[in-house]
């Protein structure tokens, strides 16, 4: 998949440039940020998927709990009492 580069100016800590140079070599640094941004974009979008999960799961709990009751007598029918 090719994408369309842009060429962006940014301001890093001095200190996280040269950790960067070490790991990556001045001519990898584009890739190497690149790959993290990446990340950091599924990442963050887990999270907010996970919180909507979670928010629907809790909206429709009420819904579910009454249901259940509701068809408790025909679920328990028939049953020997213990």
């Amino acid at each position: 998949m090719h994408t369309e580069n842009v060429r962006l100016n940014i301001i890093l800590p001095k200190d996280q440039v040269e950790s960067l140079n070490q790991i990556a070599g001045p001519r990898n640094r584009s890739r190497i940020i690149s790959e993290s941004i990446r990340e950091y974009i599924v990442q963050r979008k887990k999270v907010e998927l996970e919180k909507q999960l979670e928010e629907g799961y809790r909206a429709a709990a009420k819904e579910n709990i009454a249901l259940v009751k509701e068809f408790e007598a025909v679920d328990l029918e028939g049953w020997d009492e213990y």
